[in-house]
């Protein structure tokens, strides 16, 4: 089954897609162009074999698909994939049989969908219209009717704060982490009735549980970004920088090196990394917020074009040698750090989590990782859908594969009932790991490659 987010509250409340974000999610203008990129040698797809003007919507569809599945696909999926075209073209003819030459482009979904998750790559999918344009929404920092919570499940309902979105009629509302919906309006609390009071905008009475306190919360939907940047907060002299996503329209890397270094002036004993629920985003961001605590690594990628190299040191990405992003204002923290994990944490926040284990510079704290921690994946738009498709997998310059999943050293899961009383089980585990973490060398300490002269490029 391919990986996709679950937390189906999120999705509804901040109108975020279902689905997982890509390690590097890099938005390719269209497949035509894709290919001139890329010099892609092409290879016909067994399902277009017919003139395009004598095609079906839902052919052409099919074949675009196909098209990059045979010329794009970079991942490490054995099956044969002229033989699924073919198994799965007489699925679509079926489904075409009463009407071959005007077939609907949505009767070619459902079986597009299935030929990927037979594929066998957890990290590749077909994106339908709505989630194509919620992705677009999210990667561009769009915005969206939403009140701005990501909820967890309690006594069958999704009813527990996880995370407020910063400017958000929630954290307006004055909401916050571990709060339980209680009742809506004066009725019993239901996540489908917080779902209408959402999309119709009506002005909402929620009754909350903050461990023994009961509030009385208004709150109304409205139309605010969806851009999730990075937070800090302070607990005893530790500093948390939650990072919700790294899927926010850019930013995000310089954020945390912003929330670093006022870490650093606040004079910080350690500083704790929660990736919690984070399931990814564009790996250039991910890399520059990792380089803030791992001062210079560096990874090798395959690809049907060949092989690249990728450095990064101290807030600047390099790609084959050439400068390819850097944050405004780099900082380092030198000091203890761990990262918090758990089952939804996925791509790009396992790439980060696995760059600072690798290099030793602190402890992964929580559950073993979503498993998409190996790869990059491109979007490739079609029409008002898209396909989400693996096109690198990557390993480290000694030849060690990236893993699947990240597996903490400092095991550890969530525990929703003491969320709710006021105890972070996971973030208490991650605070105390920092007593043992171990402080950085010094920022210049070649751990993946020397960096050129020109180094200091701003993206």
């Amino acid at each position: 089954m391919r990986l996709q987010l679950h937390l189906v509250a999120w999705a509804a409340l901040s109108a975020l897609t279902p689905l997982v974000a890509s390690a590097s999610p890099v938005l390719a203008e269209d497949s035509g162009q894709n290919h001139a990129q890329h010099n892609t040698v092409h290879t016909e797809s067994p399902s277009s074999t017919v003139p395009t003007d004598t095609q079906s919507p839902a052919q052409r569809l099919y074949a675009q698909v196909n098209d990059l599945l045979l010329n794009e696909y970079g991942g490490l999926s054995s099956i044969d994939r002229t033989q699924l075209i073919k198994d799965y073209q007489a699925k679509l003819d079926a489904a075409c049989q009463s009407s071959a030459d005007t077939c609907a482009r949505e009767t070619a979904y459902p079986v597009i969908e299935a030929e990927i998750d037979a594929l066998g790559d957890e990290h590749s999918f077909f994106e339908r219209p709505s989630d194509y344009s919620d992705f677009l929404a999210s990667a561009r920092g769009g915005s969206r009717l939403q009140f701005g919570v990501r909820l967890a499940q309690l006594d069958g309902e999704a009813r527990v704060v996880l995370d407020v979105l910063a400017g958000s009629a929630a954290a307006e509302a004055g909401l916050a982490r571990g709060d339980v919906l209680k009742t809506i309006n004066g009725a019993s609390y239901t996540y489908d009735a917080l779902t209408k009071a959402r999309t119709d905008g009506t002005p909402t009475v929620l009754g909350v549980q903050r461990g023994d306190t009961q509030l009385s919360v208004n709150i109304t939907s409205r139309e605010t970004t969806t851009r999730d940047l990075p937070t800090l907060r302070r607990v005893g002299s530790v500093d948390v920088i939650r990072i919700p996503t790294f899927l926010a329209g850019g930013g995000v890397a310089d954020r945390v090196h912003e929330l670093v270094a006022q870490a650093i002036r606040e004079r910080a004993t350690g500083v704790v990394v929660d990736l919690r629920g984070n399931t990814g985003g564009n790996l250039f961001e991910c890399d520059e917020a990792a380089s803030a605590f791992v001062p210079n690594f560096s990874r090798l990628s395959r690809s049907p074009d060949g092989n690249g190299r990728t450095v990064v040191s101290m807030g600047t990405r390099l790609e084959d040698g050439q400068v390819s992003g850097a944050v405004r204002v780099p900082a380092f923290w030198t000091g203890p750090v761990s990262v918090v994990v758990d089952k939804s944490s996925a791509s790009c926040s396992e790439f980060f989590a696995y760059e600072v284990q690798y290099a030793k510079r602190g402890p992964i704290v929580g559950e073993v990782t979503a498993g998409v921690a190996n790869t990059a994946t491109q979007v490739f738009p079609l029409g008002d859908a898209a396909l989400q498709l693996t096109v690198l997998n990557y390993l480290k310059p000694d030849g060690t594969p990236y893993p699947v999943r990240v597996t903490p050293d400092v095991a550890g899961q969530d525990d929703i009932q003491k969320l709710v009383q006021g105890q972070d089980v996971l973030l208490d585990d991650a605070i105390q790991a920092l007593q043992t973490a171990p402080t950085s060398a010094s920022p210049n300490a070649n751990q993946g490659g020397n960096m050129p002269d020109n180094a200091g490029s701003r993206h």
